[in-house]
């Protein structure tokens, strides 16, 4: 015993500890799955109006 604590308490806050770093990680990595599927959805509305614009301008020529 280091301190008077048992070596089971070592172990305990070690895990809290690490399920954090863990929950931190998967927080970030969501994030940018979350930005990088905006960012796609973006990409296929700014070609829809892309695609519209140009069959305007075809339109009135």
């Amino acid at each position: 015993m280091v301190l008077g604590v048992t070596w089971w308490v070592y172990i305990v806050i070690f895990l809290i500890f690490l399920s954090g770093i863990m929950a931190y990680r998967a927080m970030q990595a969501e994030r940018k799955l979350e930005e990088e599927a905006a960012e796609k959805e973006g990409q296929i509305y700014m070609e829809r109006l892309e695609m519209e614009r140009d069959r305007r301008r075809q339109r009135s020529h």
